[in-house]
């Protein structure tokens, strides 16, 4: 009977696809209309459904019906940012885009987190490179009236972090809520002041239904409470990760008030996005109309994306534009050019690079080679006594073949050639703590993980479930090199230890995405650089270290690298500044950390590449950041709201659609060049045999009267002046304006980026803009400094 009534059924859905007419796909889709006209701190909720229903009106006038239009739309931007997020067909997307209220619609599209912690990188600081910076700020509860913001993956509330035990009454001008869901036992006291969590735009993405369990801002995966405490969370004495690096773990500014903001979820599909632009824009209005005074956001695209159609540079300008700083990663895409994300320039844009501490171990060759490497796996092998040592390639299962079995992935190994000896893995493919794991289930004792060729010398100290040394890819070669060597190969892995001091430091994180900025060449990013590798901070207890279901472990405190690691690092130290100078624009703030920066490494010589070279401001910006010369630059590039409208005409948009997101009469100055930006750095990516003049103006931030002279760095074959060449002022405040003229030196041809400095000095300041100059745009292996 069934056989007959398979065919059937078959026929019948055949002939129902043949016949059953095609359904128009729907999206999420973001429409953003600007800015609103008078937006009200405290508004009523007659106020706010007022707002909302403008949107019902405004959507129905074009689809049809008001009852569509309250369907279609999940969320309604109504205190700050202008617009709504709504499930629409392809073709009203683009109807609706046409529409002269609308400055842009798009995809709701789905962003990634900046830690490497999925996929090969796994792996915040104590913050402990922001101790030096106490000299400046030594009161017990200095910085208590700073609020810094995380959109991230939320919070794990009972960490020691988050707690307020001696920390004054909340400031008045808070506005925010402690969201709670699910009975989730999420709470809020005097440190930890508000929590939010924003879900619409995640499911709206997968067209699902929202899943009760999944309506909390407590955070299961340990990337937001890493962050948050990194920016801001409180003093905790005696914090290690499996004994290693013990201390007091601290945030940049310790004594602030923190706030979370839910945005990421677990991802939908392999590798995609958990951060979705409703979701993000949804924070980012309800963190300003809260009464943020930072906001630190370790997310951004994959790839690059124009100003107004991603949701984090749309967010980001209404943050700034209201006085907050907003501070964001770089990207993990690096080390090849052009990957920078978040290159608006209203944000301050951070990469990552090591600092001068490191969980050591040894590798021992039977050749008498002694190699050092990382990690944080318990103790090393039982004893002194040497082990047989096996390239995985070697000991692929029956079913695998070498390549495959090199990165030691599930299923492709034999446990008759591994039992009782150290595997050597390569890096790639699958998780670095994945490759232990497999490496332990095969019967490994221990597991030397091999740098590839891309990752250079960057290493990562991981919780393995074995010993483990992880070695960068030069001595990844002689461990390979010595296997070839001998039938007999031995080796030992010595426990690890925590070391400081360590040289070089800082270098670059290889995973760190580097410019040119592709959305807009003439802005230089990354803006600077901050410790992101192997740091020490708060984590979830709700799932392993490794995040791997059979790993049982559970941590207070964890160990991770990534662009979201060094993001919060700039974040606390901009909540510091926010205290000491109240007064200061984000771009002031940005100004100081930027010019105060430091390019040479702790053996005084040029920060490295992962690959050993010379690295560049394409890598680090201005390079790695020092909090206590921040407090004091002496002078500062600033820049207004207006700025930032001149630089968005120059950079292309109509002067309607200006004036639409100014949200009042704006017209866009006919001469304003790209070039004449107030920024820190200064970027010609096209210079020609031409000559280009640069205007820069600077604030006296220090003290009066004072008088700055000029040196130059020249970037290789190309000539700079600058006039005047002397800078007096009179007063704290007072304004001055330079030019700079660039032209290529006869007989020179620039390949590549080239690179420079301009310094102003009164002796005591040094004022630091880099120079960044190319002929193209593009960049080059021979790319290099003067």
């Amino acid at each position: 009977m069934g056989l007959r009534v398979l065919p059937l059924l078959l026929s019948f859905l055949v002939f129902f696809l043949l016949h059953t007419p095609t359904l128009a796909v729907k999206k999420s889709y973001i429409v953003y209309m600007g800015a609103h006209n008078s937006p009200l701190l405290e508004p009523s909720l007659h106020d706010l459904q007022l707002l909302t229903n403008s949107h019902y009106n405004f959507l129905a006038s074009l689809i049809g019906s008001t009852e569509k239009a309250q369907d279609a739309i999940f969320y309604s931007y109504t205190r700050f940012i202008n617009g709504f997020a709504a499930v629409l067909e392809e073709e009203e997307a683009e109807m609706i885009a046409k529409d002269p209220k609308v400055l842009s619609v798009f995809l709701n599209q789905g962003r990634k987190l900046h830690t490497t912690r999925s996929w090969d990188f796994l792996g915040l600081e104590t913050a402990g490179t922001i101790n030096n910076a106490e000299s400046a700020w030594k009161a017990a509860r200095f910085g208590e009236d700073t609020i810094i913001g995380n959109l991230d993956t939320g919070v794990w509330p009972e960490s020691k972090s988050f707690n307020d035990e001696g920390m004054g009454p909340i400031p008045s001008r808070w506005r925010g809520i402690c969201q709670s869901g699910n009975n989730d036992g999420v709470r809020c006291n005097r440190k930890l002041i508000g929590v939010r969590y924003f879900n619409k735009g995640y499911y709206s993405f997968a067209g699902i239904s929202p899943n009760s369990s999944q309506s909390t801002a407590r955070d299961h995966n340990g990337h937001g409470s890493h962050t948050l405490s990194t920016a801001g969370g409180n003093f905790v004495p005696g914090i290690n990760v499996l004994g290693h690096g013990n201390g007091t773990a601290k945030g940049g500014s310790p004594k602030a008030r923190v706030a979370a903001y839910k945005v990421c979820w677990p991802p939908l599909l392999l590798g995609g996005g958990q951060c979705f632009d409703a979701d993000i824009m949804a924070a980012f209005d309800a963190a300003i109309a809260d009464g943020v005074d930072v906001l630190s956001v370790s997310l951004g695209a994959s790839g690059p994306s124009e100003f107004f159609n991603n949701g984090v540079a749309i967010g980001s300008f209404h943050a700034v534009k209201n006085g907050i700083v907003v501070v964001s990663s770089a990207g993990n895409n690096g080390p090849a050019a052009g990957t920078v994300s978040n290159g608006s320039p209203w944000m301050f844009t951070v990469a990552a690079s090591t600092l001068d501490r490191e969980f050591a171990n040894y590798v021992a060759l039977g050749n008498k080679l002694r190699l050092k490497g990382t990690s944080l796996s318990t103790g090393g092998l039982p004893s002194n006594n040497f082990y047989p040592l096996i390239s995985a390639g070697d000991a692929a299962a029956a079913n695998a073949s070498a390549p495959e079995a090199i990165f030691c992935q599930a299923g492709t190994l034999d446990p008759k050639k591994v039992k009782g000896k150290i595997l050597v893995c390569l890096r790639g493919e699958n998780g670095r703590v994945d490759k232990g794991y497999h490496a332990l289930a095969a019967g490994a004792v221990g597991m030397i993980l091999a740098n590839d060729e891309d990752n250079g010398n960057g290493v990562s100290a991981d919780p393995h479930l074995l010993p483990a040394s992880h070695v960068s890819y030069t001595d990844g070669q002689r461990v390979f090199a010595y296997l070839r060597s001998t039938k007999n190969p031995q080796g030992f892995i010595s426990p690890v230890r925590t070391q400081l001091d360590t040289k070089p430091a800082p270098f670059m994180a290889p995973f760190s995405a580097a410019g040119p900025n592709l959305v807009e060449p003439s802005i230089l990013k990354p803006d600077i650089t901050a410790p992101g590798v192997n740091i020490i901070a708060a984590y979830t207890e709700a799932v392993s270290p490794t995040d791997m279901e059979s790993d049982k472990r559970r941590f207070a405190y964890n160990v991770l690298s990534g662009t979201s690691m060094s993001c919060p690092h700039v974040s606390g130290i901009v909540g510091l500044l926010k205290t000491l100078h109240p007064t200061w624009s984000p771009a002031a703030i940005k100004s100081a950390i930027m010019t105060t920066a430091k390019t040479q490494d702790n053996r005084m010589k040029p920060i490295l590449s992962s690959a050993n070279h010379e690295a560049t401001p394409l890598e680090y910006g201005a390079g790695h950041v020092q909090p206590n010369h921040a407090v004091d630059p002496g002078l500062v590039y600033d820049l207004t709201v207006d700025d930032y409208l001149n630089f968005l005409c120059a950079h292309g948009y109509n002067q309607t659609l200006i004036q639409l997101f100014a949200d009042k009469p704006y017209a866009c100055p006919k001469s304003f060049q790209l070039v004449d930006f107030n920024y820190p750095s200064i970027t010609i990516p096209n210079l020609h045999a031409t000559t280009v003049t640069v205007t820069r103006t600077v604030t006296n931030v220090g003290s009066a009267p004072c008088k700055y002279n000029v040196t130059v760095q020249e970037p290789a074959g190309v000539s700079v002046s600058v006039e005047p060449t002397t800078l007096e002022f009179k007063s704290i405040g007072e304004k001055k304006t330079f030019k700079i003229t660039l032209k290529t030196k006869v007989g020179s041809s620039i390949v590549g980026y080239v690179f420079g400095h301009l310094i102003w000095s009164d002796g005591k300041h040094f004022v630091r803009s880099t120079i960044s100059v190319s002929s193209s745009g593009k960049i080059s292996s021979t790319s290099s400094h003067s």
